[in-house]
């Protein structure tokens, strides 16, 4: 499998917008610590499905094409990668490709139900007085999360497929992912 520091040169290869990148780092670290909860044995697995989810954000014609224009660039760059991250980069954006199918294992349904909280968490982040990943509390973003004013693009329905999908409630969810990101904040700048 590609190396965590190949992807990273083959993400700033393709996106140049600092923001998309930290998204990506981002969903990289909850997907660790999913898939360390999940499936310890493919904790490096469920990560890098994180990181290179979204490889073709920025270069996509067209929104239909998300997921298999970045199918498209790992297979012309000979990138090795297991079949089960190409299967969770096309379930995270299946209701954008009718050709892709709908989430199946425990590793697409996470990358589908915490691609949209990574922003929910910085956005809570950035409100703070410090706006620092360090002083958000679990309890911050429960509350932002009922509010569907803030930070309006956030796919609340998504991730309440937590509880259903992956038997894990929403609160304890949100402190996974949470804790996922503060464990990286230096990182993610925040």
């Amino acid at each position: 499998m590609i190396s965590r520091d190949e992807a990273i040169k083959l993400i700033r290869e393709y996106i140049k917008t600092e923001n998309t990148i930290k998204h990506m780092l981002a969903t990289e670290a909850i997907m660790k610590a999913l898939g360390k909860r999940l499936e310890p044995s493919k904790e490096a697995v469920w990560a890098m499905a994180g990181l290179i989810h979204d490889l073709d954000y920025e270069v996509m014609a067209d929104k239909k094409e998300h997921g298999a224009k970045t199918v498209e660039i790992l297979k012309e760059k000979g990138v090795d990668v297991p079949a089960e991250v190409i299967q969770a980069i096309k379930a995270h954006c299946y209701d954008l490709n009718a050709e892709f199918d709908e989430p199946q294992s425990l590793m697409d349904w996470s990358l589908l139900i915490c691609d949209s909280l990574t922003g929910l968490i910085v956005a809570t982040a950035l409100v703070r007085p410090d706006k620092k990943l360090a002083s958000v509390k679990v309890k911050s973003v429960m509350k932002k999360f009922k509010s569907p004013a803030f930070a309006a693009g956030t796919r609340r329905e998504d991730i309440k497929l937590c509880e259903e999908k992956l038997k894990i409630p929403l609160q304890e969810f949100v402190e996974i992912s949470l804790k996922a990101m503060q464990g990286m904040a230096d990182e993610l700048g925040l």
